[in-house]
């Protein structure tokens, strides 16, 4: 099974998506390496794709769609207004938090908003 760290930054309601060339949006995170605990893979990715510094990382939920094992966190940002598509990343935005079911996201992306809106 494939172990992934997934991020949500959150602010103003808006959440930070990013996107690989010709691609669907997706919440930051990638692989977890060997060796590697998924708080430390979720920082490590999150700032590879978007340069953002995190303060904090507050773990939510683990979530299993088909073979990859989700571990979701909220991270609490240092430089927000910073957020700039790096690395493999092609785009990256700030999107109401309630309208992502809009956009062209994976269905891992959709639950993971969709709980994360109930926690609000």
């Amino acid at each position: 099974m494939k172990v992934r760290a997934t991020v949500i930054c959150e602010q103003d309601r808006h959440i930070l998506l990013v996107r690989k060339p010709r691609s669907r949006w997706m919440l930051p995170g990638g692989k977890v390496e060997p060796g590697e605990t998924t708080v430390g893979a979720a920082t490590r990715e999150l700032h590879e794709e978007t340069g953002l510094d995190v303060e904090d990382m507050l773990y939510l939920m683990e979530l299993e769609t088909g073979s990859t094992r989700h571990h979701i966190f909220e991270a609490s940002v240092i430089n927000l207004d910073q957020a700039r598509p790096r690395n493999e990343i092609f785009d990256c935005i700030w999107f109401p938090l309630d309208a992502v079911q809009n956009l062209s996201t994976s269905d891992a992306t959709l639950r993971i908003v969709r709980a994360f809106q109930r926690r609000l």
